[in-house]
């Protein structure tokens, strides 16, 4: 089945940095799915900044779609260093993203929620800012996706292929996270993460695809108002 790409909102677009497109929809009290973009969704390239170098994961436009129909929130939180390196500009992001709704629309799939942050350290003023509070580790795009759609963060989880991506999870106050395909160093520090009593679940997975399998036949992530 094919869909037509979702309308996202836009509140705020590169100008300082920062990058938030919401769908429009009633996403009060539901867990969420956060999803890191590169080595998740498309493969991982090192600074994707060509929509001609977007190369889907397997399985990854089925698995969102498989939430979606479930009224499971989709939303996908990005590092973007390379827009502050210089590498590319907001403009490329634009095009890389619309190559992957484009892409997801064939499988049926949406995203719900598109928030990036091109803050970094070694990057270019105004955006060498090396410890902004919506990159990641920090949790500041999970909770500004929260307060604006009004997500059920303690149920809701993420999927990224960093333990970057799942401390953000742990400060957001998550339920857990699950690595993709981890290198050796991120699954140690991942599931360091778990510890203090089991309060932020850790679990790794080679794929988004076995990563939401994993969720709902735990019965994660199920709003029981829209499960079918």
């Amino acid at each position: 089945m094919t869909a037509r790409p979702q309308h996202l909102e836009r509140e705020s677009g590169g100008a300082d940095g920062l990058w938030c497109d919401i769908a429009v929809g009633d996403f009060a009290g539901r867990p969420a799915l956060f999803l890191d973009r590169d080595g998740v969704i498309v493969e991982d390239t090192h600074y994707l900044g060509r929509a001609a170098d977007v190369r889907m994961l397997a399985g990854a436009s089925e698995a969102i779609a498989r939430c979606n129909r479930l009224g499971i929130p989709v939303v996908v939180i990005s590092n973007q260093s390379g827009i502050a390196r210089g590498l590319y500009d907001w403009t490329d992001f634009v095009a890389v993203q619309a190559a992957i709704v484009s892409a997801l629309a064939e499988s049926g799939a949406r995203l719900d929620a598109v928030l990036a942050c091109a803050h970094h350290g070694d990057g270019n003023a105004p955006l060498n800012v090396a410890d902004h509070p919506w990159r990641k580790p920090n949790p500041g795009m999970i909770v500004a996706a929260a307060e604006r759609m009004k997500l059920d963060l303690p149920q809701s989880w993420i999927a990224g292929d960093r333990a970057s991506d799942l401390a953000a999870g742990r400060a957001a106050g998550l339920a857990g996270g699950i690595l993709i395909s981890p290198r050796a160093e991120d699954a140690e520090r991942a599931a360091a993460m778990g510890l203090r009593g089991g309060e932020f679940a850790v679990d790794v997975a080679p794929s988004l695809a076995d990563a939401v399998a994993v969720l709902l036949s735990r019965g994660r992530l199920i709003h029981t108002s829209s499960a079918t």
